[in-house]
């Protein structure tokens, strides 16, 4: 797998995921001419902070593919790698980009996670599709988020003074030039769990039983986090007020 640039001048925004031809092959053995297949530009994918969450819709001829395997197990119908990202890459990039914060580590779980999928769909059993995307991806963000703590600390002196420097990094300069005072900001504030419990519920739209299934955990431990996450979110918005109109729960059931 590698990851290819678009050039100095335009950064980050025409990075396109790419995967080797023949990683493909040795899934579903068709044929890939290509050297490498692109997995998602990120160019023609919305942007989480530039569309609100009410305006996402799947296109109505994307979900006929990946529906009817769904629904019938039937390998014959299994999707092709273009189907399944033509079909959810915006979806998949949006949930990693909500829980990351930022569009590197969104496109490197977007990357993976179709890189799961198509790994593991011969072996799917029919449920919930979408609802496996969201597991994939979640749980990919919650185990790099334990990695890049546990190397964190393995590298620090016992003498290390845990008090934040005052300058931000270039990542936080470039994350808040494109973020700005928004919802993002206030879950980049909240720990990895309960970051994940409350953009599942209130905007992926999951109810508490999905949310539990795509966690792994108990459905009172899913209500926990849900709770403690969105005071955690009232909280941050009443000490940095310039924040907020960032965060508004949705009306809607416990599930």
């Amino acid at each position: 797998m590698a990851m290819e640039g678009g050039g100095r001048a335009t950064g980050n925004r025409n990075r396109q995921l790419r995967v080797a031809a023949d990683e493909l092959q040795a899934v579903d053995g068709r044929d890939y001419p290509e050297d490498n297949i692109t997995i998602v530009n990120t160019t023609t994918m919305s942007h989480p902070q530039q569309v609100r969450d009410d305006e996402w819709a799947e296109p109505a001829e994307g979900l006929l593919g990946t529906a009817v395997f769904d629904a019938t197990g039937d390998k014959a119908a299994m999707p092709s790698w273009d189907e399944l990202v033509r079909q959810h890459a915006d979806r998949v990039y949006r949930l990693a980009y909500r829980l990351s914060g930022n569009q590197h580590d969104a496109e490197d779980l977007t990357q993976e996670t179709f890189i799961r999928v198509f790994r593991s769909v011969q072996n799917y059993q029919p449920g919930t599709f979408e609802g496996w995307l969201h597991r994939i991806t979640t749980n990919l963000f919650l185990d790099m988020v334990r990695r890049r703590a546990r190397i964190r600390m393995e590298a620090l002196p016992e003498d290390y003074d845990r008090v934040p420097a005052d300058d931000p990094n270039p990542e936080q300069i470039y994350h808040d030039a494109r973020l700005g005072p928004d919802l993002q900001a206030a879950l980049d504030s909240l720990p990895p769990e309960f970051r994940a419990a409350v953009v599942l519920c209130d905007i992926e739209g999951l109810s508490y039983e999905e949310i539990g299934a795509t966690l792994g955990v108990k459905l009172g431990t899913v209500r926990s986090r849900i709770h403690r996450g969105r005071q955690a979110l009232r909280d941050y918005l009443a000490a940095h007020p310039e924040h907020s109109g960032a965060y508004s729960r949705p009306a809607r059931s416990a599930g």
